[in-house]
């Protein structure tokens, strides 16, 4: 082939080529270390001297424009391919946009966060104390002492090799409170504490709110008082009744179960539901805390903060709460 040959060939080539893949090899067909071209220029060693100097300038310049060609295919291929892929990645713009997901509180933090709130309202400050607490401060000191057949009530998880212990309620943060702080004390005692029980109404871990006021002249009327309006505004009602009935807990004296008035029955009757226990704070407790029964007295209450939990969101059972499904809990975000 003469190059007026070869450069009509290449043309004719690059002109239909449509890939990168098929570019390079027509590339190298002309310009590689086999190609034509390349064979040309090996072949001027056999040429005379006088000869050589025009042959090479002719087979330079076919080389020139067969890479002219050659860049031109090459953009004409990466135009192509660019397009096809904006066609195929097109954003349509009339869609509505994609929002990242959106957390929420979990339902058993948002009803302490309100229980909190509407203490505030009344005065109680939040306490916290240790998750881990030894044995005199759990049931000691709340006139508990060892062997004490109210023990047996609270199934405990002990740390082996130790009178440590998870602890079973949040009262001894009542203990350490009093003992750190003079009357008048006014605080609610939200947190996690441990059992070994275990159903549909019961958990491992689970929370309780418990409250405490101890000042002069503290008395059962004020404890009604208290937790009627509580449980009235917690449950968004002004004409909510609650009673007492005798129960016993060692660390009041007198002690009360209280309910809640929760519905009607078909005769009209009220319907009432147990909500937690409460009581006088005994004076063996309030002087283990380092104050003055004579001097002084207050009530003390406590209550499932899960429960409270399932009877404002109505949910039927308390592990729902910590299986943490993601359907379950985002009904609460």
């Amino acid at each position: 082939m003469n190059l007026t040959e070869i450069l009509a060939d290449a043309n004719e080539h690059l002109v239909s080529v449509a890939s990168m893949q098929a570019l390079e090899q027509t590339k190298a067909k002309y310009l590689g270390k086999t190609g034509v071209l390349t064979e040309q220029l090996k072949s001027l060693g056999k040429l005379p001297i006088e000869d050589k100097k025009e042959a090479g300038a002719a087979i330079n310049a076919v080389k020139v424009q067969v890479e002219a060609l050659i860049n031109a295919a090459k953009s004409r291929i990466l135009d192509t391919e660019l397009h096809a892929r904006l066609a195929s990645e097109a954003i349509d713009v009339t869609l509505p946009g994609r929002t990242s997901g959106v957390g929420g509180l979990h339902p058993v933090t948002r009803t302490q966060a309100r229980i909190e709130t509407l203490f505030a309202s009344m005065g109680f400050t939040v306490a916290d104390g240790p998750e881990i607490e030894d044995d005199d401060t759990n049931f000691t000191a709340l006139n508990t002492p060892e062997n004490h057949p109210a023990r047996s009530m609270h199934d405990t998880f002990y740390i082996e090799g130790t009178k440590n212990l998870l602890r079973t309620h949040t009262s001894p943060v009542q203990i350490r409170h009093m003992r750190a702080h003079k009357p008048p004390i006014r605080i609610i005692c939200p947190g996690r504490v441990y059992r070994c029980d275990h159903d549909a109404t019961h958990s491992p871990m689970f929370h309780q709110i418990e409250g405490l006021w101890v000042e002069e002249g503290i008395s059962l009327a004020d404890l009604k008082g208290t937790l009627t309006q509580f449980l009235n505004a917690f449950f968004e009602r002004d004409d909510m009744a609650i009673r007492f009935r005798a129960s016993y807990f060692p660390f009041v004296e007198p002690g009360v179960e209280v309910d809640m008035e929760w519905g009607k029955t078909k005769e009209g009757q009220t319907k009432w539901l147990e909500i937690g226990g409460a009581g006088v704070v005994h004076p063996a407790v309030l002087k283990n805390g380092g104050i003055d029964p004579e001097k002084y007295s207050g009530f003390a209450f406590g209550m499932g903060l899960d429960r409270l939990a399932m009877l404002k969101y109505g949910v039927n059972d308390l592990r729902l709460f910590f299986e943490n499904d993601v359907k379950f809990l985002s009904q609460f975000r």
